[in-house]
């Protein structure tokens, strides 16, 4: 297939040029096809910490709910994520784990690209909404166990670096997978050390850390010292704009953008359960009981439109949410680009950032190939 007059994301920047695919990028030379009529092209969108949406959660779900879960996300232009998990009992995981390594991709659903395990590794004091009652001390067996029921698909890990053994287990998992901090009290020498031990990445920066102060940078200016990848929850309701725009100018290519989306994505408010523990969400918020903070009921392509809206470049958005990420995990070598031989997984984007079309290997799942509404 060949869609040409299109403004195709490569390598950074926006392009005018066509681009032909199978389940492979093929060039970009025009031919006869498609017209997009100037709509964007762009990579897949990549969720490296998404738990759920549409009443279904990665720690609790069935092996078929697993479908499910991705047919949602093919449906809002996420066509990789990584199934992560909650601070959950250790027989919870290993179902998880057994459920997302059974996982076969069927038409019209995302792929998942690994697990993230958020937990169960985390600080009492900064879990947020993550159950107290299962908090462990970081445990290298289980976690090589889980990532072997997994079929080897662990890819990303949160841990408390201030934690007793935490920086063994950082030097260990790190050989294994991407290792990130959060969910700590960490100040900014402890954080350094867990990044010297091993870890590279923040799970979403401010939200489960202490403050950025001026004198007590703390996992923030950490993170900044140590060239980390950071996660941010771009919602409209865990980071003010203007910090959303403050951590783009700070970290730059090292940005990713993530949902932290929870089973209330894509349904209305109400209450739901998250780990064992309820959970309300009003007009978008989801919160426990005590009013902490949850994670999102949003997507990425909701926080796409929300981070450009706020002034960040639409390059610079897509970046966070394509290649970053997809790097981050190990995966860039498939995914996150459009770079010639790479799966042909891909978006078109009206002017408005609206979706028009899904593409994942090719196949459109999502959407139709009249363009027209990019007008």
């Amino acid at each position: 297939m060949i869609i040409n007059n299109a403004k195709i994301y490569r390598s950074g920047r926006f392009q005018d040029a066509s681009i032909e695919f199978t389940d492979r990028i093929q060039g970009f030379s025009a031919g006869e096809g498609l017209d997009a009529d100037g709509a964007y092209i762009i990579p897949g969108l990549v969720d490296i910490h998404t738990h759920g949406a549409m009443g279904i959660d990665a720690s609790d779900c069935s092996a078929a709910d697993v479908d499910t879960l991705a047919r949602f996300y093919a449906g809002h232009g996420i066509t990789s994520f990584c199934f992560t998990t909650l601070t959950v009992p250790g027989d919870d995981l290993r179902t998880a784990m057994r459920n997302i390594s059974g996982y076969r991709r069927s038409s019209k659903a995302a792929k998942c690209a690994g697990v993230h395990l958020e937990g169960p590794f985390v600080s009492y004091a900064r879990r947020g909404a993550q159950n107290a009652d299962n908090i462990r001390t970081p445990d290298i067996e289980l976690f090589n166990e889980l990532n072997e029921i997994s079929g080897g698909k662990v890819r990303l890990i949160t841990i408390a670096p201030e934690t007793e053994g935490a920086l063994d287990f950082i030097r260990e998992a790190s050989k294994v997978c991407t290792v990130s901090l959060g969910h700590s009290t960490a100040d900014y020498d402890q954080a350094m050390a867990g990044f010297e031990a091993g870890a590279t990445h923040v799970t979403h920066l401010f939200n489960g850390m202490e403050p950025f102060h001026h004198r007590k940078p703390g996992l923030v200016g950490a993170a900044l010292s140590a060239g980390a990848n950071v996660e941010l929850i771009c919602d409209g309701v865990h980071i003010h704009p203007t910090v959303i725009m403050a951590v783009h100018r700070m970290f730059g290519d090292r940005l990713i953008i993530i949902s932290d989306s929870l089973r209330c994505a894509g349904l209305c408010d109400g209450r739901y359960n998250l780990g064992g523990q309820p959970i309300i969400v009003r007009d978008g918020c989801a919160t426990l009981l005590d009013g902490t903070i949850a994670g999102s009921s949003s997507n990425l392509l909701e926080e796409l439109r929300n981070v450009v809206s706020y002034g960040m470049p639409l390059e610079a958005a897509v970046k966070a949410m394509t290649e970053t990420p997809a790097k981050d995990i190990g995966a860039f070598g498939s995914i996150g680009s459009l770079d010639v031989g790479k799966c042909a997984d891909m978006l078109v984007l009206g002017k408005d950032l609206k979706l028009l079309a899904t593409f994942i290997d090719g196949e459109l799942v999502n959407g139709s190939l009249d363009f027209s509404a990019v007008r």
